[in-house]
């Protein structure tokens, strides 16, 4: 798929998600955490895409994203975190600085990360120096969706809307996202000792 038809669809997407929000909700501070909320899980969905198929030998994750798929979650995420800003700020809820500091983190990781694709597609990061930053990028970002809903389930976070189903699904699917790619190492690891 080429990078702009990655876009578009991420940008329909998400235009469709703030329309149902406007027809359900109507123009209300629920819309915007509606919209907000299920802006989340197109992050989740994108992410999740990288999460497995980021250098699998037999899905080209490449094929589905574009070549520039960091940059693609780059942007649904910079509209998720837009409109979570702005829900913070129109109702009024309080900041918690742990979750703050650490989504502060991610999302420098999640920018940052299109730039050192760049770089090592034009050769000026090694392979294993890309693959490193890659590693800590997969893992963290993966960290940050298991402590988004790891809370909700917990019903630590009371006010951030959805359902306590919807939540134990979403970390159910987060969780599944790790034990499948522990397996998917496993299985590497088993398949190169049997070829020394």
């Amino acid at each position: 798929m080429t990078f702009r038809n990655a876009l578009l669809c991420v940008l329909i997407i998400e235009v469709a998600i703030a329309l149902l929000a406007v027809i359900n909700y109507g123009t209300s501070l629920e819309a915007l955490q509606a919209v907000t909320r299920f802006s989340g899980r197109v992050s989740l969905a994108v992410f999740s895409l990288i999460f497995l198929f980021h250098n699998h030998r037999h899905v080209k994750l490449r094929a589905i994203l574009s070549e520039k798929y960091f940059l693609i979650f780059a942007i649904a995420h910079a509209i998720h975190l837009g409109e979570l800003l702005a829900f913070v700020l129109i109702s009024g809820n309080d900041l918690i600085p742990i979750r703050l500091a650490g989504g502060f983190i991610g999302y420098a990781i999640i920018f940052l990360m299109p730039y050192f694709q760049y770089k090592a597609d034009a050769g000026k990061f090694s392979p294993k120096r890309f693959n490193s930053i890659t590693l800590v990028y997969l893992y963290y970002v993966w960290f940050l969706f298991f402590m988004t809903y790891l809370p909700r389930v917990r019903g630590e976070l009371p006010n951030v809307g959805g359902s306590y189903k919807e939540f134990v699904i979403l970390l159910a699917w987060v969780s599944t996202l790790m034990g499948v790619k522990i397996s998917s190492m496993l299985s590497l690891f088993t398949q190169r000792r049997k070829e020394r």
